[in-house]
């Protein structure tokens, strides 16, 4: 490893700030997006239009010095729209194929559930195995391939609502809310000074770190110290879910090692090479809040994830 941790926290600070002077008054949604990149994760992000949801991801693409690709998804979208296409360009040569948008490193699928399911269902693949299949060959994606996906809540006709088995791939969903009034003034202030969200040069911000520093880093998350009664707090928040009446679906196991996950990842983002008991429970809405699905009864009653996961980790101790 060619970094430590007192270096990796300072790459990361200065990379957060920076993103940060685009991305005005949305802290905990940089934070979600950086915690996401380094435990090799992907991000959905949900929020209403013009909360800046497809900035974020240029900003972050753009400090990290990364490949960055967009797609619109529709509902006329098809797998191979993703994927690539065998094309015939030299017929001496036969059959060529076309990478698709997916190879790439970070790929933002703007309303991702507008897409549907046989065109999700090719993107789950990548997500989950990084790496697709096309024609019978699979063909690897980058290391560093990382979605970040955001869906619109006040949208919903012509949606098709993600199957529990994609949510389930998403490493933390983050909600974006409306910014505060003096963060809507700064960026007042930033346009006034000449900055324009939808002209792509004015959203260029310094890159941060070299390519190498990023897969450094994630390499650094690994080695972060995890206690036994931090695990032993983490199986319980989950199975706590499982338990739960009114949950009709809990948090599976692959949500049990997620939140292990984020929580090296946040260690290391607060300069830490072991995780304490906040970065578990910081982390819970986020790495749990798409995972859960509330029973009938409490939707009437217009209860959120969030309200149960909140009730469960006041139930649980957290080790001291």
């Amino acid at each position: 490893m060619s970094i430590t941790i007192e270096q990796g926290a300072e790459l990361l600070g200065h990379l957060r700030s920076t993103i940060a002077t685009r991305i005005v008054g949305q802290d905990a949604a940089i934070d979600d997006a950086l915690v996401t990149f380094l435990a090799r994760g992907h991000l959905l992000i949900e929020g209403v239009p013009g909360t800046a949801k497809t900035l974020l991801v240029r900003t972050l693409a753009g400090a990290l010095g990364l490949r960055f690709t967009r797609i619109q998804f529709t509902p006329d979208l098809m797998p191979s729209d993703l994927t690539g296409i065998a094309m015939l360009r030299d017929p001496a040569k036969g059959l060529e194929f076309q990478p698709g948008p997916v190879f790439t490193d970070l790929l933002l699928g703007d309303e991702i559930n507008r897409a549907p399911a046989k065109t999700q269902s090719a993107l789950l693949e990548a997500m989950a195995e990084r790496q697709v299949t096309t024609d019978g060959v699979t063909r690897a994606l980058d290391p560093l391939f990382t979605v970040y996906a955001t869906q619109n809540p006040v949208e919903h006709e012509g949606t098709y609502p993600l199957p529990e088995a994609q949510l389930d791939r998403f490493l933390l969903k983050a909600l974006i809310p409306y910014p505060s009034r003096e963060a809507e003034l700064e960026m007042l202030a930033h346009h006034e000074a000449g900055f324009d969200p939808e002209r792509s040069g004015s959203t260029l911000v310094p890159m941060v770190l070299t390519r190498e520093q990023a897969l450094d880093l994630r390499v650094l998350v690994d080695s972060v110290r995890v206690a036994p009664e931090v695990r032993e707090y983490i199986t319980s928040i989950t199975r706590a879910t499982r338990e739960e009446s009114t949950l009709s679906l809990g948090a599976s196991p692959r949500a049990t090692v997620a939140l292990l996950r984020v929580a090296r990842a946040a260690a290391v983002l607060d300069g830490r090479s072991f995780v304490v008991p906040d970065d578990v429970k910081d982390r819970v809405p986020s790495c749990l809040r798409h995972r859960i699905t509330l029973s009938p009864e409490l939707e009437v009653e217009g209860r959120s994830a969030d309200d149960v996961l909140s009730a469960i980790l006041r139930r649980i101790e957290a080790p001291k």
